[in-house]
């Protein structure tokens, strides 16, 4: 008897549908060994309940659902088989087949009783069910993330003295509530979506706000001139800066949470509906991404600008200097983090405090350069100029020649104080 598996993907994960025992071999074979077991109330999610799932058979009753987060190399194995794309639902399907043990086969599509692409129904709820999985990884990634971090989100949001926030920590018991119910019944009625229906306009305060203190924090940067104050500003700035992180992250969490409460909601009051609103709450969050990257975006920017002007002037304050190149580095390298769990491109790489001897070094590169540049000039003058030349190459011969004596002991000194 022949294996068959059924495969969709989409922007955020692969899901694979087949025997149980297919379906580890197959992710085995390919290299996926971390997935997420869809459970046992997968087939109703995509099917629904009573007759339809009657319908499906036994057979597909029986079979097992896993989803893979889309990687690099999950998305090669999407291009890999060749999987067709929806144009209704921006999916990827296909059916693979091969002897029993062996999914070596190809790739069909929209062929056999057995598979229930050809339902359309049912392969929207299928996407809405890979949407929903994907942002409850999110979640707990988030969750993972901000126990890492060891930031206590609602004692920021205590210590602020706006009510939009304070109301923020009853927003997010109320949504983790919901969120336990809909496990333990596998739906979302009236009553428990009249519980979080308001909980957006909260959350979204709540993000403005963090980013508006963020927005501040690299204003302030930018009004620092002197090195001592820009040292201070950067140090302040470091647990504020995590602290805000850590409210943006909460509100996305918060913010996914409503959306796989909404799709459930929409499944059970108006389920022909429900591929569109997913692509419409896909479409926002995308939105809600950009806002986070663009604010972001300019305090790590305002990071960079002020790396650079620490290395600039590390000659003149060989101590302050990379003091304020680490710290902007620990601020840019958490935004780089938070980007990453939240799903932005962030190509921000940590600049280097420069060393002061390397600093140092490039100003004698430079004066000798100029020196031999200046000699060369002279000897073009003829012979009359090039005694007044020489005089002058001696000049500056001497005057490197100190400097790089100074210099010299200056590192030996700081080294010796370092040791």
């Amino acid at each position: 008897m022949d294996s068959e598996i059924q495969l969709i993907s989409d922007d955020d994960g692969l899901m694979v549908i087949g025997n149980a025992a297919d379906v580890d071999r197959f992710l085995v074979s390919e290299g996926l060994s971390s997935s997420k077991d869809l459970g046992p109330r997968w087939l109703k999610s995509v099917f629904g309940a009573g007759a339809a799932v009657a319908q499906a058979g036994s057979e597909i009753a029986e079979n097992s659902g896993r989803w893979v987060k889309l990687t690099p190399k999950s998305a090669e194995l999407v291009k890999k088989w060749g999987l067709r794309q929806s144009s209704k639902t921006g999916c990827s399907t296909g059916v693979l087949k091969g002897q029993k043990g062996q999914i070596r086969g190809f790739v069909e599509f929209v062929k056999g009783p057995r598979t229930f692409l050809t339902n359309p129904a049912a392969l929207a709820n299928a996407a809405k069910l890979m949407s929903q999985v994907a942002m409850q990884q999110s979640m707990d990634e988030i969750t993972d993330y901000l126990a890492t971090i060891d930031a206590k989100v609602d004692d920021v949001l205590r210590a602020q003295k706006d009510t939009v926030l304070s109301r923020m920590i009853g927003v997010g018991f109320v949504v983790d509530e919901t969120m336990t119910i809909r496990e333990k019944r596998g739906r979302v009625d009236e009553t428990m979506w009249s519980k979080v229906q308001d909980a957006p306009t909260a959350i979204a305060e709540t993000q403005v706000y963090a980013l508006r203190q963020l927005d501040a924090i690299a204003e302030k940067m930018e009004r620092q001139s002197k090195i001592g104050d820009l040292a201070a500003a950067v140090r302040e700035a470091e647990s504020p800066v995590r602290e805000w992180l850590a409210v943006l992250a909460r509100c996305f969490q918060l913010q996914d949470a409503i959306a796989v409460i909404e799709l459930d909601r929409v499944l059970d009051a108006s389920p022909e509906d429900v591929d569109a609103h997913r692509l419409g709450l896909r479409a926002a969050r995308q939105d809600r991404q950009e806002l986070i990257s663009r604010s972001t975006g300019r305090l790590v920017a305002r990071m960079d600008a002020v790396a650079g002007t620490a290395n600039a002037k590390v000659l003149l304050h060989p101590g302050k200097s990379p003091a304020v190149v680490q710290s902007s580095n620990h601020v840019a390298i958490g935004v780089h983090d938070f980007h990453e769990l939240l799903g932005i491109e962030s190509g921000r790489r940590s600049s280097e405090a420069r060393r002061w001897a390397e600093a140092a070094a490039e100003v004698r590169d430079r004066a000798l350069e100029t020196g031999a540049k200046g000699v060369g000039a002279a000897r073009s003058r003829g012979k009359v100029t090039l005694d007044r030349a020489g005089s002058v190459k001696g000049k500056i011969a001497g005057e490197i020649a100190e400097r790089v004596r100074r210099l010299r002991a200056d590192e030996a000194e700081a080294d010796g104080r370092a040791e």
